[in-house]
């Protein structure tokens, strides 16, 4: 196959019936037997935005080149024909590859078979960097999250929130977070004026620190792959949370000689935020929020994953009538609405 044979088309944007040249990365190979017990292979590829599962029967002239030679975690040019089928998408394969240097040229990325957030990294960066300046008052506060901010940017452009269920894709991180500390704004004021003789008053700098801070840990945590997105050592064994509140007080301690010292006990309060975000134990949290702060940030990250959830199953769920079935993350049917007529 010819690297400029005819144009290359994205995965995602192919139709039932065409045929064309793609990128893509496989993702999986595992070989199994159908019911009679004959071996077949079950293979899948992917781009940014679309996965594809399909066989590789045994009588395929792809049986040997798929058993030899196809390896996930590599990308491939391939020409093939997309098809909806009654068992979900796939890919009649005409001809394969792994890529090469010279498919640059026809736009090949690695980045562009990785799931990413809708929106720009760079730009959600740039609009917690600006909540930072705007809503916390505390300098010494504002401090220590931006340097955790600017020591961490690289990673924080890529990182997943997960390694699956809410936000697991490249800038999904960022996504959550900048959602959450939103929420957490307009949570913070509400209370803030509904609640005006609170002793102690509660502490909108507190809550927003936690929110943008509250997941940091992940950084640690997870690492990608180019077929999915694993836990650490350090993540397995200990847990965002915990490794949360290790760079947050990393960051304070590299303040101890600075005249913006953090106050003790407002860098204990948000060292209480980051390890009870999850609130319950068998979620990971030690404890559960024993401040106002901690409750806005809990209930802040809670609902955006889940919302995310939700939105996920109405997206992807393609079971008739009016509601999805409940095999899903939240194991419960989501209402669609009636049809129409």
């Amino acid at each position: 196959m010819s690297p400029r044979s005819q144009a290359v088309v994205s995965l995602s944007e192919m139709v039932n019936g065409q045929e064309a040249d793609l990128f893509a990365l496989m993702t999986s190979k595992e070989e199994l037997l159908t019911k009679n017990g004959s071996p077949y292979f079950k293979v899948g590829f992917r781009d940014a935005r679309r996965e594809v599962t399909f066989p590789i029967w045994d009588n395929s002239p792809w049986t040997i080149p798929c058993r030899d030679e196809w390896t996930p975690g590599n990308y491939y040019k391939l020409r093939a024909t997309y098809r909806e089928t009654d068992y979900g998408p796939q890919l009649d394969i005409r001809k394969i590859r792994e890529v090469t240097e010279a498919d640059a040229a026809d736009g090949f990325d690695p980045a562009m078979c990785l799931p990413r957030s809708r929106f720009e990294p760079e730009a959600m960066l740039d609009a917690i960097e600006e909540i930072i300046r705007t809503q916390i008052a505390n300098a010494q506060l504002r401090k220590l999250i931006q340097s955790v901010i600017t020591g961490n940017r690289q990673a924080l452009l890529d990182c997943p929130a997960a390694r699956r269920n809410h936000h697991a894709y490249t800038g999904g991180l960022l996504e959550h977070t900048l959602s959450v500390t939103r929420t957490c704004i307009y949570l913070a004021d509400k209370y803030a004026e509904y609640y005006a003789d609170q002793q102690p008053p509660l502490d909108k700098d507190l809550v927003v620190a936690g929110a943008i801070l509250h997941d940091i840990g992940k950084l640690r945590e997870l690492r990608q792959e180019p077929t999915e997105t694993v836990y650490t050592a350090e993540g397995t064994l200990i847990g965002h949370m915990l490794l949360g509140r290790d760079i947050v007080r990393e960051a304070a301690a590299a303040m101890s000689d600075d005249a913006a010292t953090l106050d003790p006990e407002l860098l204990l309060r948000l060292e209480h935020l980051v390890i009870a975000h999850q609130r319950l134990p068998e979620w990971g949290s030690p404890k559960p929020p024993m401040t106002p702060e901690a409750l806005i940030v809990h209930y802040a990250d809670d609902l955006d994953a889940k919302y995310h959830m939700m939105y996920a199953i109405l997206r992807d769920d393609k079971t008739p009538g009016p509601a999805t079935s409940k095999k899903n993350i939240l194991m419960q049917q989501v209402f669609r609405g009636l049809e129409d007529g």
